[in-house]
């Protein structure tokens, strides 16, 4: 008992530690997500269409937000170690590819949403809707017409603060976080109602608020880290060239784009896993915007931690301490695990009530609620595999975690979905836990290879670096 305790449980100033990077994010991502939580709300008391609308929408557009993420986060592999080395120039670099990279990739998306958004959203509207499918389709446009503008900010906001975070500077993105929610809050019911003289905008007031709220957050963390170069001192001279050494280039690109490969076909699985959903309909689309919406705003708490091992492990892989990396990443995981437990309780709590927010159908309350259970259930396995998916990313085993995560969802998760929804009359709740069934491969599949320590590598230092280093200890 003793030997586990010591392997497992860390002491009051690895909790600090910990705790001093996880809530920062836990707070904005929280926040980000209370945030999306009102928006969903207020919408939803418009009526079932609008709600459904916007739902499809932002469904489609995780897939860009999720390919500027792993695009971002691929090379923030090294951003992390070159922090952990005080390599300010390597930081630069990294900075530089994002910036590259997320412009490559928000052109193409505003491409795609601008000529083939419509037949987009067509894809989900092929269930029974009855005369409802043309209102959704209506309401969706309006949406994504407006929203997409939020593009460049987002990609600015991930750039600098992805960079920031890898740093271990937390604290700022979580501020800027705060100022878009307020200013997200006060313009929906502002613009979605017509309060206070303002015009009633529904669904495109929605959009409006959003696309403000990210232009405020971006402009707070960009202002912070030009203004305080003293402290992020790789900042400085970050604008002075925009070229990348072309062995850097191919070194990001070589371990970064599996990771968004990874990103972009996992959420583009997602988006075709609610396709599949909604053969059965407007109700069942509905109720998994309830479930995912309370279901999400939950789960960033173990999420902040899956991003915290990245982070805390990558620092220490960096320095090239390969045992502190593997005691820290095992207390870091039953971290999750442990929290993990008490959002599945407050999910149980909120199942019965949460659906009764909502101006829609008692069908899609209940079907709401059966989600939101078996959400309940499951929630220490999807964050052992978060955790377990982190730890093999912070040692730049993207490839692993490219089979791991993206592989697994289209070959099981998906062909799962798509069987039971089309041949089965099962309830969205079965079909749900189904599939997450499935996934106790991934589980065990993930326990052996953080078990074997495949993600234990330095992926920036030289070989010197790492004898001066054990020399050191």
């Amino acid at each position: 008992m003793k030997k586990i305790k010591e392997k497992y449980i860390g002491n009051k100033a690895f909790y600090t530690m910990v705790m001093a990077i996880a809530i920062p994010i836990m707070v904005q991502n929280g926040l980000t997500n209370f945030v999306n939580l009102l928006d969903n709300i207020m919408v939803g008391r418009l009526g079932t269409e609008q709600m459904s609308g916007v739902s499809i929408v932002n469904q489609i557009i995780f897939v860009y937000d999720l390919c500027i993420f792993g695009g971002v986060a691929g090379v923030g592999i090294f951003t992390a170690q070159y922090f952990g080395q005080k390599n300010d120039e390597g930081i630069r670099s990294t900075f530089r590819y994002k910036f590259w990279l997320a412009l490559i990739i928000t052109v193409g998306a505003v491409f795609v949403f601008l000529f083939f958004g419509k037949e987009l959203i067509l894809l989900y509207l092929t269930g029974e809707n009855g005369g409802s499918s043309g209102a959704t389709l209506k309401y969706g446009m309006a949406y994504m017409r407006i929203v997409l503008l939020y593009f460049p900010a987002f990609m600015i906001l991930q750039i600098y603060a992805s960079t920031m975070r890898e740093c271990g500077e937390t604290v700022v993105p979580m501020k800027a976080g705060i100022m878009a929610v307020a200013v997200n809050l006060i313009l929906n019911y502002l613009l979605i109602y017509g309060k206070f003289g303002f015009p009633r905008l529904g669904v495109a007031g929605a959009a409006v608020a959003t696309v403000m709220s990210r232009y405020v957050e971006a402009a707070a963390v960009v202002i912070w880290a030009h203004t305080h170069t003293e402290t992020n001192t790789y900042m400085k001279g970050i604008y002075r060239t925009m070229s990348i050494p072309s062995h850097l280039v191919k070194k990001y690109f070589v371990k970064g784009m599996p990771l968004l490969l990874n990103e972009a076909l996992w959420s583009f699985g997602m988006a075709v896993l609610v396709q599949n959903y909604s053969v059965r309909g407007l109700t069942v689309i509905a109720a998994m915007n309830i479930a995912d919406t309370i279901n999400n705003l939950f789960s960033v708490i173990f999420a902040a931690m899956g991003e915290s091992v990245a982070i805390i492990v990558g620092q220490v892989l960096g320095s090239g301490d390969m045992k502190k990396a593997r005691d820290t990443d095992n207390k870091m995981i039953a971290c999750c695990i442990f929290i993990s437990f008490t959002v599945s309780v407050l999910l149980f709590l909120c199942a019965p009530f949460f659906p009764r927010i909502y101006n829609t159908t008692n069908a899609v309350r209940t079907a709401a609620m059966g989600l939101i259970l078996a959400q309940a259930v499951f929630t220490p396995q999807n964050a052992f595999l978060n955790a377990a998916y982190f730890t093999l990313r912070a040692g730049g085993k993207t490839g692993i975690t490219f089979f791991f995560d993206c592989v697994f969802l289209w070959c099981v998760n998906v062909p799962v979905v798509f069987v039971l929804c089309r041949y089965t009359s099962l309830a969205p709740w079965a079909v749900y836990s189904a599939m997450q069934i499935g996934e106790w491969l991934k589980c065990i599949a993930g326990a052996v290879m953080v078990k074997k320590g495949v993600w234990l590598q330095n992926l920036t230092g030289s070989r010197e670096m790492k004898v001066r280093t054990s020399v050191e200890k």
